[in-house]
């Protein structure tokens, strides 16, 4: 990065411009195995576990937490339970965008789509008329059932009384 300078003389007051590169210092920092924070170069503990494996320790706290074999995404304050419960994303990412679903008309059992689709073309008062024709056409089909039988005579089976159960017989 290049940034400017700015001076002034000493016995004028015209300014003079120096462009100097500005150097920055590259540091290792390394992670800790528990609270996944920066550790930096003169800080915590390397501790080598039995099977060999280093596992750097931030603070006196991580290491004691690590040795009662805590689980880091139960403790509130480390990284891993803050991803697991989602903080500290809403700069990060945006929210997802949901697009909506466009409504798809389709073809009943009995109707076709062009059929639906002529049906919700005509007037009301056209469709009512239609239903009133049709409730008509079967009130007069009950009529005529009704007619034809009262005019038969059914075979109706004699069965006897109906005698309570818990009435003794002779």
């Amino acid at each position: 990065r290049r940034t400017r300078t700015f001076c002034t003389w000493p016995l004028t007051n015209s300014y003079c411009v120096f462009w100097k590169k500005e150097t920055t210092m590259v540091i290792a920092t390394e992670l800790c195995a528990m609270s996944e924070y920066r550790i930096w170069p003169g800080t915590g503990k390397l501790f080598v576990r039995r099977d060999g494996k280093p596992i750097f320790l931030g603070s006196s706290k991580a290491q004691s937490l690590t040795l009662q074999r805590k689980k880091p995404a139960k403790l509130v304050w480390t990284q891993a339970w803050r991803r697991l419960h989602k903080k500290g994303l809403s700069e990060t990412t945006l929210k997802k965008r949901r697009t909506r679903s466009n409504k798809v008309q389709r073809a009943v059992v009995g109707l076709s789509l062009d059929d639906i689709k002529k049906k919700a073309a005509q007037k009301p008062d056209f469709r009512s008329a239609q239903r009133e024709a049709a409730l008509k056409e079967v009130k007069d089909r009950k009529k005529a059932n009704k007619a034809k039988s009262t005019g038969k005579v059914t075979g109706q089976s004699v069965r006897a009384p109906k005698v309570p159960k818990n009435v003794k017989r002779r």
